[in-house]
């Protein structure tokens, strides 16, 4: 088997990138369920392909994804209908602006991966969701961070990009990066408060998997020991300041009553 037909074949549990989280977010939505006696209603919002939001169909919660491409929406319903979910997760294009509209009761869940970097205004789309999420539901939110980006500018020897990302307002290195902005830690943890939440836990993720070379992970069990090493260090007791290195800041933050 090819290492890309090996690639394809991962699923958002194994995934460098996803594991960590899906981890965090697999439980919260297991603990609520519990909780609540039901399936989780859930929004995800940005959410693309249906990474995500296909694992939590399958889990059985109920699921709309909302997002402004249909390109992504179109690979979201092929890979629905292949997971047998087709008939259970709900997607639709819109943005944050449209949930009122879109939504017929308020969700237990929202998880917003990889997208307030790029929405136009990240404050105001944090107030959005804040406006359909039912008191004591949760949010996941997993954005960019600063300082990583920092660090692969130094390691890559671009030391005026690594320095325009730290000085810069926005986080970004240059005219060629290809986000309109990152976050640190404090900031976003001031923005989901201001919204209405109360931070439940926040950490980084993806500490190592952008950083190491593509050849120490040619093999399944070089790539299973670097995703235990990414769940172990996402969640380990002294290691919070490392984690603002991590790629990107996964904050789980519960709705005011």
């Amino acid at each position: 088997m090819t290492g890309e037909h090996r690639r394809a074949r991962r699923g958002v549990e194994s995934g460098l990138r996803t594991a960590a989280v899906w981890a965090t977010v697999s439980a919260l939505a297991s603990q609520r369920q519990g909780e609540l006696g039901r399936p989780l209603r859930v929004l995800d919002l940005g959410g693309g392909t249906g990474g995500l939001a296909v694992p939590l169909a399958q889990a059985g919660h109920e699921v709309i994804v909302v997002d402004p491409s249909p390109d992504a929406l179109a690979s979201l319903r092929r890979r629905a209908a292949e997971a047998g979910v087709g008939d259970v997760l709900r997607s639709t294009q819109g943005d944050a602006e449209d949930l009122r509209g879109i939504l017929r009761a308020r969700v237990d869940l929202v998880t917003l991966h990889g997208a307030l970097e790029v929405v136009d205004d990240p404050r105001t789309t944090l107030r959005r969701i804040s406006e359909i999420v039912v008191p004591g539901g949760h949010l996941s939110l997993v954005t960019a961070q600063r300082l990583a980006a920092v660090l692969a500018r130094a390691l890559a020897g671009q030391f005026a990009q690594a320095r325009a990302a730290l000085d810069g307002r926005d986080g970004r290195y240059g005219p060629g990066d290809p986000l309109p902005r990152r976050f640190d830690k404090s900031y976003v943890e001031a923005l989901v408060t201001h919204a209405g939440f109360t931070v439940v836990d926040s950490h980084g993720v993806r500490l190592f998997s952008d950083l190491v070379p593509s050849v120490y992970l040619e093999s399944d069990s070089e790539r299973a020991a670097l995703v235990a090493l990414e769940q172990s260090v996402a969640t380990h007791p002294e290691f919070g300041i490392l984690g603002q290195i991590g790629s990107a800041l996964h904050v789980v933050a519960r709705r005011h009553n």
